[in-house]
């Protein structure tokens, strides 16, 4: 459950400390970046900022978005909320070995050094495939497009370095079905979704049940709502894995908690706290990928996790113009959701969302800082 009061014997920051993120926020929507967003800010055990900001459309009458009642297409969140806490759950009880080579689960993945391929190379982005295909274009059915994903040879030597890739996502999506003899969607609903609480969380959504669809492309009528706007997870049926996930930010937020808590739910365990740690580390050739995870780049300009957050901060972003944050040395997470690829009125949308992105990462930390200062507490932790 998301915990939205109770200071737990802390002192509690005032919502209005965070106006700053929200001006960013409001920025973005004025620059034309995206008509709606939606931002949660908070720690292990509660909420310190809750709010929707814009419209779902640029339309003067559109709804605004909700915390509790907008659902969002999550994108390559996906790869995080399902697939790789999936397998984490499925590593934890010992069901699946992260230095297995892919083929033991999936034989038809082979071809010239596949067989050096592991699960966790899927995981870290260090398998060697490509980053993409166009399956949904060049395949005719689901079932084209998995021989096509296994039957693709590597474009580097396994191991060797990261590169993101959509196919190493998609094949993890793959072993977990092996793995559970279930579809993707019911794992991660037995798996995620149910133990954590995420009441809202879905593959395939159908609008109604007092949940509203934010849209992602304006070309797509009203009724198609709640259709993944990832060409390729759309060929899948709506379920891959990596994209496809529809949430509200309160689930995410949930989410974000329990690997705050380090895998702790309402109920007792969800994932022991050692098996979450193996998931946030990097290997000597992956970068700055973890398993599932992204973590800050200080190459990078700019960088989405802003220019303030610890070295200990994971986090992912999704085409959409998805993002979490969490940053464990300061106990605190950021949700920032929007639905910038929804007729975006600037020229390069996607580089003006991880600018805004950035600024909102920055404001964050900054206003959570002084709200500290403000309310006396000499570490940020201790607030």
């Amino acid at each position: 459950m998301l915990l939205l009061s109770g200071n737990g014997g802390h002192t509690p920051l005032a919502a209005q400390s965070f106006a700053t993120v929200e001006r960013e926020v409001q920025a973005g929507v004025r620059r034309g970046i995206y008509p709606g967003a939606v931002v949660i800010i908070g720690r292990h055990d509660r909420v310190l900022y809750r709010r929707g900001i814009g419209r779902l459309t640029w339309s003067a009458g559109a709804p605004r978005p909700t915390p509790d009642g907008t659902l969002w297409d999550l994108a390559s969140l996906t790869k995080v909320l399902a697939t790789a806490s999936t397998a984490a759950r499925l590593v934890d009880r010992g069901q699946l070995d992260l230095d297995a080579p892919v083929r033991q689960y999936l034989p038809g993945f082979a071809g010239t050094g596949k067989e050096r391929v592991t699960v966790r190379m899927l995981l870290d982005h260090t398998s060697g495939l490509p980053a993409w295909l166009p399956l949904w274009r060049e395949t005719a059915s689901r079932d084209e497009a998995i021989a096509r994903v296994l039957a693709e040879p590597l474009a580097r030597p396994a191991g060797a370095s990261a590169v993101y890739s959509d196919l190493n996502a998609i094949l993890l999506g793959l072993v977990i079905e092996r793995v559970t003899g279930q579809s993707l969607a019911d794992a991660a609903r037995e798996e995620v979704f149910i133990p954590l609480g995420l009441a809202t969380t879905r593959f395939r959504p159908a609008p109604g049940q007092g949940l509203r669809i934010a849209p992602t492309d304006r070309s797509r009528p009203a009724t198609a709502r709640g259709e993944v706007n990832d060409q390729n997870a759309a060929h899948f049926g709506g379920v891959a894995g990596h994209a496809g996930l529809f949430a509200t930010a309160d689930d995410v937020a949930r989410f974000a908690q329990a690997w705050l808590r380090g895998g702790v739910a309402d109920d007792g365990t969800w994932v022991r706290g050692e098996t979450l740690r193996a998931f946030l580390q990097r290997s000597a050739s992956s970068g700055t990928r973890l398993l599932g995870w992204d973590s800050p780049d200080p190459l990078a300009s700019p960088s989405v996790f802003g220019t303030l957050v610890s070295a200990s901060a994971y986090g992912h972003t999704g085409f959409t113009g998805t993002e979490l944050w969490i940053d464990p040395a300061r106990d605190l997470f950021l949700v920032f959701l929007t639905n910038r690829t929804y007729d975006p009125r600037v020229r390069d949308a996607a580089g003006a969302i991880r600018l805004v992105r950035a600024r909102v990462s920055d404001a964050t930390l900054r206003a959570f800082e002084a709200a500290c200062v403000a309310a006396r507490v000499p570490e940020a932790r201790a607030c």
